[in-house]
């Protein structure tokens, strides 16, 4: 089952990941969300649209940003609405 850890803390966990471009997108009810913090900033991807993005946050550190998902999609990217992707060092296995 894909996990994401960062710090050696499991922040997500799910059988059921979308894949895009090399990234597993977990759905959002897998997260462990005492680990993750709103963040105000935001990207545009031309296919996939605005991303948002979270800090994930383990025992008092924080990794800034490290976390991403589209609130709104594009069309064709409508299988990861409602998911969470990561990166920043955080480990997907």
């Amino acid at each position: 089952m894909p996990t994401a850890t960062w710090n050696g803390t499991v922040i997500a966990e799910s059988p059921n990941t979308e894949v895009v471009e090399g990234n597993h997108y977990f759905p959002a009810d897998s997260l462990r969300m005492e680990h993750f913090k709103p963040a105000s900033n935001t990207t545009v991807c031309g296919w996939k649209g605005t991303a948002n993005y979270y800090d994930v946050v383990v025992d008092g550190e924080t990794n800034a940003g490290a976390a991403w998902y589209y609130a709104d999609p594009k069309p064709d990217a409508a299988n990861i609405k409602g998911h969470v992707a990561f990166w920043k060092g955080v480990k997907v296995s």
